[in-house]
């Protein structure tokens, strides 16, 4: 506290003392009664509450003038003081998490509806129009439904890779189908799949889809993601217990005017404020990343629309399976031809059916179903509503003020200021911890932040750092494996017995454990998509990184 702020309070010290001496004592036991009555109300005792004002010597909080307050009841109202704060603490994150929430389920929701719509449409129509082609292998279908929906939901698969292994698995199926007639050992298959790229046997599908599924789904499930570390980082956040400067400091603030007989005059504005600033210090530290965060997830939501959008993209799966095994049959001769010129000629299967006759096939006609306008409508609300959001914790302190601590409408005589009734002249202290090094009503240890707050910082910047990522158009968590191209593989979901024999002898280290997983996922079934038993190097770098930043985050004062 400052020599300014000291002298100040020296002065309203002395003016109380002078009150509580010279008052009329009728109007001190009336006061009294007062508090008695607010005392009970509250659940506590009145044979706690003195008749009429004693001596205050023994209080430790309020001002040690003429009292309506023993030492029991100041430490019970204290104590209340404390739970009431915190009680409207919970309520605001509460009402801030349920926001969040509604957002996260209509979005999310919709995604999946639309991986669900695609996935029943797949399952009607393959049937007649590519009969043992499809049936045979409809596992193979579902099992790639199932990793699309896991990656969505937060599992660390590799997706490209995914999709990758899901069109080499098919092609040794269904080459072998095409070709009943013929001895097709692993080794050939081998040479089928080496040849793959440069034959293209599905066409343009495998390739669109990758582009365009990674690029949705990445955005989609960075965007619903970041409503649910949004929605953790408030639950979190919200538990950070009050410190017992803040406690004695919000004691004064809503209770000492009762102690000192004055109830009525309520807490003047700019000495509320600075109460709450110093309190909520650190949660005003949440602000800048919070900020980036929402503006993040609202600039990510471009990536939603249009034809490589993620509405339209997500829905539309099934048509670039289609369009890829239709691919495969009308050029099922070509294929094969250049197959036998790279791998030479397969043996016949002596005890294998003839030659397979191409059957006349309807024409599969699937149309992409045009946007219903849910989506936009949930994401205009969404995105207003992070908005109206991005202040939540700098504007935290004024908005319990004026809500929740019953304070005075103007800062003028008949206001409390913490010593008596009259004007509050300190200035308000700016937001966030570094700013409260001369509060005048909490005194805060600015070279000691909450370290669970700082964690939480660092949550919000690895998150905005995703959402950026899906921006882009890619996948922060595999990125480098991507780029270096060392450790990259599979992160094997699909077993043998249900998807074939793999062609991919890559290992899966490029699935990572489960990170951020969304509602409904466990870390136990996000694990099951994931082959890596142990934590690999990239991940142990990943936290000793951020170990590190969590340090040289910490403010040194001298």
């Amino acid at each position: 506290m400052d020599l300014r702020a000291r002298g100040w309070w020296l002065l309203c010290a002395a003016a109380a003392l002078v009150a509580g001496a010279c008052g009329d004592p009728a109007s001190k036991s009336r006061s009294c009664s007062e508090v008695r009555q607010i005392y009970g109300a509250k659940g506590f005792s009145l044979s706690d509450v003195p008749q009429a004002e004693i001596s205050g010597e023994h209080l430790r909080i309020c001002p040690q003038g003429y009292t309506c307050c023993t030492s029991e009841m100041e430490e019970n109202l204290a104590n209340r003081s404390r739970t009431e704060l915190e009680t409207a603490l919970r309520d605001s994150s509460r009402a801030l998490q349920a926001t969040l929430a509604t957002q996260l389920h209509g979005i999310d929701g919709h995604f999946q509806s639309l991986l669900n719509e695609s996935e029943r449409t797949l399952q009607e129509a393959f049937p007649d129009a590519f009969g043992g082609l499809y049936t045979q292998n409809a596992r193979a279908f579902r099992d790639l439904y199932a990793e699309l929906r896991l990656y969505y939901r937060g599992a660390n698969l590799h997706l490209e890779e995914t999709l990758a292994e899901f069109w080499a698995r098919l092609l040794e199926r269904l080459f072998r189908q095409l070709h009943p007639q013929l001895l097709l050992p692993d080794d050939y298959l081998d040479c089928l799949g080496k040849q793959a790229e440069a034959l293209r046997p599905f066409g343009e599908s495998p390739r669109e889809l990758r582009l365009r599924a990674t690029r949705a789904f990445v955005a989609a499930r960075s965007f619903v993601q970041g409503l649910g570390v949004a929605s953790d980082v408030v639950r979190k956040v919200a538990q950070v217990p009050l410190g017992p400067e803040c406690s004695r400091a919000v004691m004064k603030l809503v209770y000492c005017a009762h102690c000192l007989g004055v109830p009525g005059a309520r807490p003047c504005p700019d000495y509320c404020r600075n109460v709450l600033k110093g309190c909520l210090a650190n949660q005003a530290d949440l602000d800048a990343e919070w900020r980036n965060l929402l503006d993040s997830m609202v600039l990510v939501t471009d990536k939603f629309w249009g034809p490589s959008g993620a509405e339209s993209v997500i829905g539309s799966v099934h048509m670039w399976l289609a369009e890829a095994i239709s691919s495969l049959q009308d050029n099922k001769d070509t294929l094969t031809a250049k197959v036998i010129q790279g791998c030479g000629n397969p043996r016949v299967n002596p005890q294998g059916p003839g030659p397979e006759e191409k059957r006349r096939r309807g024409k599969l006609t699937l149309q992409e179903k045009p946007p219903t306008g849910t989506l936009e409508k949930l994401v205009s609300e969404a995105k207003a509503q992070l908005r109206d959001t991005q202040d939540f914790w700098v504007s935290l302190p004024g908005t319990l003020c004026s809500e929740k601590m019953a304070m005075s409408a103007a800062s003028d005589d008949r206001c409390w200021n913490g010593m008596a009734k009259g004007r509050y002249l300190p200035e308000v202290m700016g937001d966030g911890l570094a700013n409260q090094i001369n509060n005048p009503e909490v005194e805060v240890d600015i070279t000691k932040p909450d370290m669970t707050i700082r964690q939480q910082i660092m949550q919000l910047k690895i998150m905005t750092n995703r959402l950026r990522g899906a921006y882009s158009g890619s996948d922060v968590d595999f990125q480098d494996a991507s780029d270096d191209g060392s450790g990259s593989g599979s992160g094997g979901g699909c077993p043998d017995d249900t998807c074939g024999r793999r062609v991919s002898k890559k290992s899966s280290s490029s699935r990572t454990p489960l990170t951020h997983a969304l509602p409904g996922l466990s870390e136990r079934e996000g694990q099951k998509t994931s082959a890596a038993g142990r934590p690999q190097p990239r991940a142990l770098l990943l936290l000793l990184l951020l170990l590190l930043v969590l340090a040289a985050a910490r403010p040194r004062w001298r």
